[in-house]
């Protein structure tokens, strides 16, 4: 840029202003309006959803808990489970349905890991497909 450089006395008063810092400002002006420009003239075009006439709330889903105690009971729906085999009867008859229920497992924190993965396992297997776990909130402080 330019710098005011004269002949002045030691003395007296230097008259003329610098302009060097008012063109840096804009400059830097320039330049930002310049980088801002395509933005605002750039279009996306979108083809956004019908509103839906239906106003009536989906049904909630049915949902199955399953619970493994720490002694490795199974508990389904409250209900003590006598084996893994009336288990698998239980997850074969979600996995059956339509639409298909939820199964909430809450594992105890104690519970020993072989069964619970033997259920993830047989609810795999038989193609349950909306399966989550629940209560993780015990395993927090330890």
């Amino acid at each position: 840029m330019g710098m005011s450089v004269g002949a002045a006395d030691e003395g007296g008063v230097m008259v003329e202003m610098n302009t060097t810092p008012l063109i840096d400002v804009m400059l830097v002006l320039l330049i930002m309006f310049i980088m801002s420009l395509p933005v605002q003239t750039h279009a996306v075009k979108l083809d956004m959803p019908r509103p839906n006439q239906n106003t009536n709330p989906p049904a909630p889903p049915v949902v199955h808990t399953v619970e493994v105690d720490f002694d490795g009971t199974v508990i389904w729906d409250g209900n003590v489970t006598q084996n893994l085999a009336q288990v698998t009867r239980y997850l074969a008859s979600v996995a059956a349905g339509q639409p298909q229920p939820e199964v909430h497992l809450r594992p105890h924190r104690l519970a020993k890991y072989d069964t619970v993965a033997k259920i993830l396992a047989i609810a795999q297997r038989l193609g349950v497909k909306k399966i989550g776990f629940v209560g993780n909130e015990q395993f927090l402080n330890q």
